[in-house]
């Protein structure tokens, strides 16, 4: 028989996923799976934009572009709402426009609307790695629209524009910072009951660190902070935080098993 321990890596482990709620339930039930204690506490709001007249115009001249790049799942669901209610059932995204993702998450967001071609990056899931993608190197003359939240990274559009092509970007979400307590939290923290923190953008550790204050971000400093991301891991090394694990492989799943690997060499 296997043991308890064996299957179950993360037992007693309370574990901070930062997530935003809607997109943590694999997190969270893959914690709890592995006998760890999800800590739901979102630090990024992701909410409509107000004003929609700028996207509604962009997805009425969508036949004009030769590639259209998603940033992220949120930005292929937000967009996919707009322009399913604006353009053909039949043809969402038209034949000839290339689609590309920055990640494996935005790609099988988009088979979820029956785009399964999407150029997306071999190894690494970020802007860098689907900049190195031969199809992103000769774009030249190429219009080229950029679905993401507001604001967000320019490196993308400025690299791609360094590179001839004419960049639009189509803000499709807004991305806030949540009003919340933290005082439980932090309680809670302070007596030892927070045990790993899981990061998945540099906006919400960003995020983080204001919401927890002074004596939250000494906490987190001395916690073991998990994610996927090297661009992440570096600004968590930057901001002070002492213990900060970037998983071998991307994603939720590279995350998951960094925990395992930590939390049992830690048991030893």
């Amino acid at each position: 028989m296997i043991t308890n321990q064996a299957v179950r890596p993360l037992q007693g482990i309370n574990v901070l996923v930062t997530r935003p709620e809607h997109q943590s339930l694999f997190l969270n039930e893959s914690i709890r799976n592995l006998g760890g204690n999800p800590i739901i506490f979102p630090v990024l709001e992701i909410s409509d934009i107000k004003n929609k007249a700028p996207l509604l115009e962009l997805i009425r001249r969508l036949d004009e572009y030769d590639l259209a790049v998603f940033v992220s799942p949120n930005a292929v669901h937000k967009a996919m709402q707009f322009i399913r209610t604006h353009r053909s059932i039949h043809q969402l995204l038209p034949a000839h426009t290339k689609i590309a993702a920055v990640g494996k998450g935005s790609a099988d967001a988009l088979k979820e609307y029956g785009v399964d071609q999407v150029i997306i990056p071999k190894e690494r899931f970020d802007s860098e790695a689907l900049l190195e993608h031969a199809a992103l190197q000769h774009v030249s003359g190429k219009r080229v629209i950029i679905f993401r939240g507001n604001g967000g990274r320019p490196l993308l559009g400025d690299t791609l524009m360094q590179r001839g092509a004419l960049i639009d970007y189509a803000e499709c979400y807004y991305r806030g910072k949540p009003n919340v307590d933290p005082d439980e939290l932090i309680s809670n923290w302070s007596h030892g009951r927070i045990n790993a923190v899981i990061i998945t953008s540099s906006e919400g550790l960003q995020n983080l660190f204001d919401i927890i204050g002074s004596y939250g971000q000494q906490l987190l400093k001395i916690t073991p902070v998990f994610t996927a991301y090297e661009r992440i891991a570096c600004n968590a090394r930057d901001a002070g935080l002492k213990k900060v694990v970037r998983s071998v492989d991307t994603g939720d799943q590279g995350i998951l098993q960094s925990m395992q690997d930590y939390f049992c060499k830690t048991k030893v």
